[in-house]
């Protein structure tokens, strides 16, 4: 499948361990091109690589901060493939894509495999990934440099939310850290609760 928009290509596989335990269809694409950003961060595709660990699918899926230590509802057998501007993840479970919502921990079956995640990409990645809040960035003078993700305030969760968003670039590691405690603090409240949101400058 030819790929449009790239604006960053990972190294050289070195990771052999993982890329052979990964679904075919993921580990024949990653033998083509080892992961990549799409759409200046509208797409991330982590590659079979120990580095950058912001890149490194193995650190994304067994690391310290992988993401089935940092959400309940995430399997040890998910393969987190992928994430959006905003740090929402694409995982690979039993052949089908589904979506982490990283601000609450939701999980939703995009009802499509590997490939046709691919295609709809293709087709119109604007919508199917949702990264308006990226292009508005862009649209301000911003620049989504490769190992960052943007950082929404307030929460899109939020009822604040509804008056407006400013995002801002982070390092990928923060934003991941950031989204999996707001999870964790939302899940707790009773449904009437409130939560508190520090933002650094």
């Amino acid at each position: 499948m030819k790929l449009d928009h790239i604006t960053y290509t990972g190294p050289a596989i070195d990771d052999e361990a993982t890329l052979a335990r990964l679904p075919r269809p993921l580990a024949d694409h990653l033998t083509q091109i080892n992961g990549y950003i799409q759409f200046h961060g509208g797409l991330h595709v982590r590659g079979a690589c120990l580095a950058p660990a912001w890149h490194s699918l193995r650190d994304a899926w067994e690391g310290e901060t992988a993401f089935h230590q940092l959400y309940p509802d995430v399997k040890p057998s998910d393969v987190p493939f992928a994430e959006d501007c905003l740090g929402d993840q694409f995982l690979l479970r039993g052949g089908q894509v589904w979506r982490l919502f990283a601000e609450t921990g939701e999980l939703e079956s995009l009802e499509v495999n590997f490939k046709e995640f691919l295609q709809e990409v293709a087709k119109d990645a604007v919508e199917f990934l949702g990264f308006h809040p990226l292009m508005e960035y862009e649209k301000d003078g911003g620049q989504l440099k490769p190992g960052q993700l943007l950082a929404a305030y307030p929460p899109f969760c939020t009822e604040e939310a509804e008056d407006g968003v400013t995002v801002s670039a982070v390092p990928t590691d923060e934003r991941r850290r950031f989204l999996a405690d707001f999870a964790a603090k939302v899940n707790d409240l009773p449904d009437d609760g409130q939560i508190d949101v520090n933002v650094k400058d």
